[in-house]
């Protein structure tokens, strides 16, 4: 039991970390747009909607998994058509 506790503590620390980081990251990628750095913007965007999949992964959360899978998958079939 007691290993099962720290197990769980350990994951929610890591998705503590990770979706901040995520989030920062994504805010980079909004600003990355409105001041064009393309395609870094993508690249950080990219980088943050991955994170905040991983986070619901780590919090078994299928909303969540849901629409960053989407917004992956989207992202990738947009880059690659161009």
């Amino acid at each position: 039991m007691g290993s099962e506790t720290i197990n769980i503590v350990e994951r929610g620390h890591t998705a503590f970390v990770v979706k901040w980081v995520a989030s920062i990251i994504q805010i980079l990628g909004y600003a990355g747009t409105g001041f064009g750095w393309t395609p870094w913007n993508l690249y950080l965007f990219l980088v943050g909607v991955l994170g905040w999949l991983i986070v619901g992964v780590l919090w078994n959360d299928k909303a969540i998994m849901l629409i960053h899978l989407v917004a992956l998958g989207s992202m990738l079939v947009g880059m690659a058509s161009q």
